[in-house]
């Protein structure tokens, strides 16, 4: 185990001594949002003491993640670092995959092409990959837009050998775009090269413009349609949605009706999911692999208004804007193997709300 900052260790060193009367007193709690500078390994901290956390409830929080394959663990308030800390080896530059975490990111993306003019997620997916990207009818193709790949409601029958093929062959009807949710990993990937052919760009390259170097992400690569990460790196991301697509006063994501709707439920058939993003706090929600839907709230223990990055082997992007609060968990699998809402999420949130007042 490798701790980098731990509770009980940053509340010896952010205090100050009380001259009147000679008594220790935290440092007050920060009110204004903080983002990390780029191209350092420079970020601010603040302990839980002045956020008025319960220390040993935030430490159990931290050793129950840390028994559950997770190998980077950060919790922002503000944008500081409340805690950091890696096990299995791990340290802030370490590079893994964060599986379909990776699909928000290509929502926010997808929001800054159609900014730009080069993209309109309500356009026929086939204006961008051209006709005869599947093997519906055409009629049935030319119903599924940008919009039904951001919103896993492409109609594409998702019962095939590999939801990975991405050639015509696979890609069959099997109901019309918008009337079924599945989540389907072969409609998304397609969306990667849809953004890619709209702005006549390599998507590692167009990700690297308009998003990494824009926030200080030193450490990406797609490979294989899967982005890869540092935990540090996915904090930034989490910083940035935090903020609406603001990074210390520039505006990345300007157009902020799209941003809302990517934010919110998307359509009428799971109400937990937004474009590749999934919602807490609502009335019902459908989960990966399954066509029903499942009454109550995404995640009962978690605020209401969290907004979640998702993928397999409990790769998690946690943001929750009442609590002004990014918690990354990257790492393996939990135990669930499951590839996105996983029993983790409420079984680690009733420990830390526990901790977090």
């Amino acid at each position: 185990m490798r701790p980098v900052f731990t509770a009980a260790i940053l509340s010896m060193f952010f205090i100050s001594c009380n001259k009147d009367n000679g008594t220790i007193a935290p440092i007050p709690a920060p009110t204004t949002m903080y983002f990390p500078p780029i191209g350092t390994d420079d970020w601010e901290t603040v302990t839980p003491q002045s956020l008025g956390w319960d220390v040993a409830k935030l430490d159990e929080a931290v050793a129950y993640a840390g028994t559950k394959n997770t190998y980077g663990l950060i919790i922002l308030y503000k944008g500081r670092i409340v805690t950091e800390q890696y096990w299995n080896g791990w340290n802030k530059n370490t590079v893994y995959y964060i599986a379909s975490a990776g699909k928000s990111v290509t929502a926010f993306l997808a929001g800054i092409a159609q900014q730009e003019g080069q993209l309109n997620i309500n356009n026929k997916t086939s204006d961008y990959l051209g006709t005869g990207w599947t093997t519906a009818p055409l009629a049935k193709e030319n119903l599924i837009t940008v919009r039904h790949q951001l919103t896993m409601t492409t109609g594409l029958e998702y019962n095939v050998p590999d939801d990975n093929c991405l050639t015509p062959a696979c890609l069959t009807y099997k109901t019309d775009a918008g009337t079924s949710w599945y989540y389907y990993n072969a409609p998304y990937r397609l969306l990667q090269n849809v953004i890619a052919n709209a702005t006549s760009t390599n998507y590692n390259t167009y990700t690297k413009i308009k998003l990494a170097d824009k926030i200080g992400m030193k450490n990406f690569t797609w490979y294989n349609y899967i982005l890869w990460l540092n935990s540090r790196d996915m904090a930034r991301f989490g910083l940035l949605t935090l903020n609406k697509g603001n990074w210390n006063g520039n505006q990345i994501m300007t157009d902020q009706s799209y941003f809302t709707a990517m934010t919110n439920t998307s359509q009428n058939l799971n109400n937990s999911y937004g474009y590749l993003w999934w919602l807490n706090g609502k009335a019902s929600f459908m989960v990966p692999g399954a066509t029903f839907v499942i009454p109550g709230m995404l995640n009962p223990a978690a605020p209401p208004d969290m907004i979640s990055a998702l993928g397999k082997g409990d790769k998690k992007i946690y943001v929750i804007p009442s609590k002004d609060l990014v918690v990354i968990r990257h790492g393996d699998d939990t135990g669930d193997a499951v590839l996105g809402p996983s029993s983790f999420d409420n079984a680690f949130w009733t420990k830390l709300m526990l901790a977090v007042k």
